[in-house]
């Protein structure tokens, strides 16, 4: 396996609560909601972006502007110092938005030692690369569920990728390349690197282990194999049961580190992993006014 891993990051390995499962307890994280758009459709996602009562990836309370996620930022760490980490995964995927890249920019700007996360689809992770290294992003999660694009196909609906709509096994050929070529990039630069797979039963649960395999080539750090929530299109589907799971994950480890204490955050969780306040204690804005609902493309610039 291919890992050189600085001291610096060894030590902020050791403060992510997704990256050591004893920084779990110790360190927080905090997610900001800053990017509703999305370039693909995959059929597990139903993305919601006014949501109080869900925990679950691809929900938030509200969608917001970098300048706001900047003051929220500085709430929240005055009154939860041990919050480690900065993160953006969502409601859609960072990479899609510039508000992403703007609340980076921010956030750096005011607290120079925070260690800055973005969770990805890597779409455009090789495209835009250039601009997060600029943003000093460390720890990067790629959602990469296959990399044989007839499983591929059978996850995503569709791939919006330089002004085109791909379908079928043409968009997942197009991601899988994508995310290859993302990954290799970010390993090279330096970064650390965790891989998200939805485990989705007889779709692609016989392929994960071969995943972790091609994982270990690239130098990725750590592997998070998580259990679909069925809904949207795949809301007929059985998810996998514990048992399950932990067996494919027993079968990655000697490939992959894995992450065993995931718990699925939504797109605006913060504080301990255990503990989400943002689901407890919905946080309003100074002077009581309800949250808004927010309305944003699923899919920025789509074709109907």
């Amino acid at each position: 396996m291919k890992e050189c891993i600085s001291d610096d990051m060894k030590r902020k390995i050791s403060e992510h609560p997704c990256y050591s499962p004893e920084a779990q307890h110790k360190f927080g994280r905090l997610h900001l909601a800053v990017a509703p758009s999305c370039n693909i459709q995959c059929n597990y996602c139903d993305r919601k972006f006014d949501c109080v009562n869900e925990s679950r990836p691809g929900v938030a309370s509200e969608v917001l502007s970098p300048q706001e996620a900047l003051e929220r930022t500085t709430r929240i760490l005055e009154k939860n110092p041990y919050i480690s980490v900065i993160g953006i995964a969502g409601p859609g995927d960072p990479l899609d938005n510039d508000e992403t890249f703007e609340t980076f920019r921010l956030i750096r700007e005011k607290f120079p030692d925070i260690t800055l996360c973005i969770s990805t689809n890597g779409l455009l992770l090789s495209d835009r690369f250039e601009e997060l290294a600029a943003s000093n992003v460390e720890t990067l999660t790629v959602t990469m569920n296959a990399f044989d694009p007839e499983i591929q196909k059978g996850i995503i609906s569709m791939v919006y990728y330089g002004g085109k709509k791909y379908e079928g096994r043409e968009a997942a050929e197009l991601l899988i390349q994508k995310q290859l070529e993302g990954i290799e990039k970010a390993v090279e630069a330096g970064m650390t690197v965790k891989i998200n797979t939805v485990l989705i039963p007889g779709i692609n649960d016989k392929h994960i282990v071969d995943l972790a395999k091609k994982m270990n080539g690239l130098g990725v750090y750590i592997m998070n194999v998580m259990p679909l929530i069925n809904q949207a299109a795949f809301a007929d589907k059985v998810p996998p049961t514990e048992q399950e799971r932990e067996a494919i994950q027993d079968a990655c480890a000697p490939y992959v580190k894995q992450m065993r204490h995931c718990r699925q955050c939504r797109s605006d969780a913060y504080g301990l992993l255990g503990n989400d306040l943002s689901v407890k204690k919905p946080e309003k804005k100074e002077g009581g006014t309800e949250l808004k609902t927010i309305t944003a493309p699923i899919i920025k610039n789509s074709e109907e």
